[in-house]
């Protein structure tokens, strides 16, 4: 069975050696949703997905200066879930953060709600993430309060999956070593290789969102709970503390991974034959043994529709310090108080062009035929009729 590619033409530059996500849409997704009754968001994520970077879309037709080479360039979907177009938006806003890292320690620190919440959360997915954001923030800025006497910055990035595509829900957040003074005086430092006692912080952290999760059953947002709440509170709540690291382009370099991460990246797709999908991960169990895994193609694709979130949801958030309505004041204190220039360093902003260059090592502004002229545009390119999205 020859392996399934996509149909649309590759850019310039654009090596294609194995299937991709979009691949796996367009040739299953059709039966997918005749059997499954979908919600709009999963149309849409599966529609922009399968037409990103294709006719669909429109585009512009591109025409080498020297050797008169033309190629068309289609343009993206922009959607948060598809893997094709996160490289670029993590860039960006990689970019935007270099300027507010602190010279201090960071540490990584990751929550994590129990599989028993499994069922009730993605029936409730708005709803319960948020007072996940709302009972993680609320646990750390509380054993900041505690322990410094002063405001923790956090960065706070959710994740809804495991390394297989099932649900896993937690939270990854970035926290600077140390706190502004509730007076703003004074910058309090973490000790070294301690910031709260990870056991401490699950207890407080479990408590903090089960008394949410009443509130919010008691409200009538949600559905009555009492079992699931009954499981949860016999279960010990994790949550992992990892050493600080050393430097600001570690700590970006690190933020990276995490912050634009999509359920599964294209690169992890290892073949599509025969309906089934076969990609690698990383058994966790195992000592993060590299593995593959093979699923027929309607339950890959229900495992990735896992982990789309609502319309407007917001999967990187930032607390304390660094909150967007207080960091105008707070972070510039932070870096007077450790010795910096007030002022947030400008840092030049590239465009996406030379983003884009960075990243795949490729100027795609060069002929890909003659390797000497500059591609230019020279027409525009309409959109074609839309996927079928019914």
């Amino acid at each position: 069975m020859v392996m399934l590619l996509a149909s649309h033409q590759l850019a310039a530059g654009e090596k294609k050696a194995r299937p991709e996500l979009a691949d796996i849409f367009r040739s299953h997704g059709e039966s997918y949703r005749r059997a499954h009754r979908l919600p709009a968001s999963h149309k849409k994520v599966m529609r922009a997905v399968s037409v990103c970077r294709t006719a669909e879309l429109g585009g512009h037709l591109k025409q080498c200066d020297t050797c008169g080479f033309e190629h068309p360039a289609y343009n993206s979907c922009r959607n948060r879930h598809c893997p094709k177009c996160q490289s670029l938006a993590k860039a960006q806003w990689l970019e935007k953060q270099t300027s507010e890292l602190l010279p201090v320690g960071y540490y990584h620190l990751v929550f994590t709600l129990p599989h028993e919440l499994n069922r009730l959360i993605l029936a409730n997915k708005k709803i319960l993430l948020s007072l996940l954001f709302k009972a993680v923030s609320e646990t750390l800025l509380e054993f900041g309060r505690r322990r410094f006497k002063g405001t923790v910055g956090i960065i706070a990035v959710l994740h809804t999956w495991d390394q297989t595509l099932k649900d896993h829900f937690h939270i990854h957040c970035l926290i600077p070593a140390g706190a502004l003074s509730l007076d703003h005086s004074r910058w309090i430092g973490a000790r070294p290789n301690l910031l709260f006692p990870v056991t401490a912080l699950s207890q407080v952290f479990r408590g903090k969102f089960l008394a949410l999760l009443q509130q919010a059953c008691g409200k009538g947002k949600i559905p009555a709970a009492n079992n699931e709440i009954k499981a949860s509170r016999q279960k010990s709540w994790v949550v992992y503390a990892k050493k600080p690291f050393g430097s600001p382009q570690t700590v970006l370099d690190y933020l990276g991974r995490y912050t634009h991460r999509v359920a599964l990246s294209n690169d992890r797709i290892l073949n599509v034959q025969n309906g089934l999908v076969t990609f690698s991960y990383r058994d966790r169990k195992d000592r993060d043994r590299k593995k593959t895994m093979t699923l027929d193609a309607q339950e890959f694709i229900r495992r990735f529709l896992l982990h789309v979130l609502p319309d407007g949801f917001m999967r990187i958030r930032h607390f304390g310090f660094l909150a967007n309505r207080v960091k105008k004041l707070a972070l510039p204190q932070c870096r007077k108080l450790l010795g910096l220039n007030p002022a947030l360093p400008e840092i030049p902003k590239p465009s996406a062009h030379e983003l884009l260059r960075e990243l795949i090592g490729i100027d795609l502004s060069r002929c890909p035929s003659c390797k000497q002229g500059t591609m230019i545009i020279v027409a525009e390119l309409p959109k074609i009729s839309p996927w079928n999205s019914s």
